[in-house]
């Protein structure tokens, strides 16, 4: 078989892992590591994984979640938390307080990012204006010797 042919298994769509690393950009190390963490469950074919749509849907959460910044515990949870019989209320009620709290902390690193970048653009000004005036402390005169 073919690792990079998307498997179909009664009209299910099903997909290799090499599928999902080409598809989000990922490696097929990086998708075998959040299955180990226990977040995504694919079915085996001897030593093939067979990925289906929801472990798909899982994986791009996983993704999206890694690039929000967001704990692979917090990401567990929020994932274990849904259930499609029941209602989804406490699920969401966790992620929208995860999102809120992960809100706040971008906004203050944003923050000390945007201070941190006045403070290089002031002293690179500085620096420059140093540099430019010819007054270079400990600065070197050549002699010529003849």
């Amino acid at each position: 078989m073919n690792a990079n042919t998307k498997i179909n298994v009664e009209d299910e769509a099903r997909y290799s892992i090499a599928d999902l690393a080409e598809e989000f950009g990922v490696t097929s190390r990086t998708i075998r590591f959040y299955e180990d963490k226990g977040l995504v469950s694919p079915e085996r074919d001897g030593l093939t994984r067979i990925y289906s749509r929801s472990d798909r849907g899982r994986l791009k959460i996983i993704l999206r979640g890694r690039r929000l910044g967001f704990s692979l515990q917090e990401i567990k949870k929020m994932l274990d938390m849904y259930s499609p019989e029941g209602e989804a209320t406490d699920q969401l009620n966790y992620t929208l307080k995860k999102c809120k709290d992960q809100l706040s902390k971008l906004v203050s690193q944003r923050e000390d990012i945007n201070e941190a970048i006045s403070e290089l653009e002031e002293g690179i000004r500085d620096l420059e204006e140093h540099l430019s005036s010819g007054n270079v402390a400990g600065k070197k005169t050549s002699k010529k010797i003849a």
